[in-house]
């Protein structure tokens, strides 16, 4: 029998979506656990894939699934893959050059909700950023959550930590790039942003926002016009906007 409590400590991926885009992105997956007896066409799909790429296959009674799962939205499918590397800030400046477009980079100042980085993430990836930037500490890390949220975006997409945010803006700065942070009290609003160059966006935690030092060192400070009663939007949601208003002043000439 399969020792499911060593699995509960390795790399897992959860769900259809994000363990079809896993095995797309050629990421080696271990194990594949699947409910027994599941005859579901997707499921069966993904476990040919998962054979030919390799990875031993178990079927398990669903209460096991269930007891793996972190999410508790496992779909009946959960995959043990190999640990995650992350991406440079190189790697990101790198990928932006040979695709010939002015990088986009989005950075997350202690986004501390999986579900909000898996947000964040997968609009990024549609809206063809070049990478995503969160610190070592006080942040979500790319977790089953996180992979499942993003819906398997966080496959195609560069991930990386660094030590300080506040030094690697101020490194951005010196290679060319402008550092836009969302801020409720921002002295910018959002449609009087120039998106069309070099450009990071900074997106703060969902409680207290950027950090001070994190906030001093964006070249501006962005808000998003509110006109309701509510004063402030979550950070997935503010990133979404800001990202896109980005991608539309790039792709036509405002």
């Amino acid at each position: 029998m399969q020792n499911f409590e060593n699995d509960i400590n390795e790399s897992r991926i959860e769900g259809k979506n994000a363990i079809t885009e896993a095995l797309k992105a050629g990421r080696p997956i271990d194990k594949l656990y699947i409910v027994r007896g599941e005859t579901d066409r997707s499921i069966r799909y993904i476990v040919s894939m998962a054979k030919e790429a390799g990875a031993v296959i178990s079927e398990v009674d669903r209460r096991k699934l269930d007891h793996m799962s972190i999410t508790h939205a496992h779909q009946g499918i959960i995959a043990v893959a190999a640990a995650r590397e992350y991406a440079t800030v190189e790697d990101m400046l790198s990928l932006a050059e040979a695709k010939e477009e002015k990088p986009l980079l989005i950075i997350c100042d202690e986004v501390s909700d999986p579900q909000n980085l898996g947000a964040i993430i997968r609009t990024a990836e549609a809206a063809g950023a070049h990478g995503i930037i969160i610190p070592k500490r006080r942040s979500a890390g790319i977790t089953a959550i996180v992979e499942k949220t993003s819906a398997g975006a966080v496959e195609h997409m560069p991930v990386a930590r660094v030590s300080n945010i506040s030094n690697t803006i101020n490194e951005l700065k010196k290679r060319g790039i402008w550092v836009f942070g969302a801020s409720a009290g921002g002295e910018t609003e959002l449609w009087k942003a120039d998106f069309k160059d070099s450009a990071a966006i900074v997106i703060g935690s969902e409680g207290e926002g950027m950090g001070k030092l994190v906030s001093e060192s964006c070249d501006y400070r962005i808000s998003i016009p509110m006109k309701g009663k509510v004063s402030s939007l979550n950070a997935s949601a503010a990133a979404a906007i800001l990202i896109y208003e980005a991608v539309r002043q790039r792709s036509y000439d405002c």
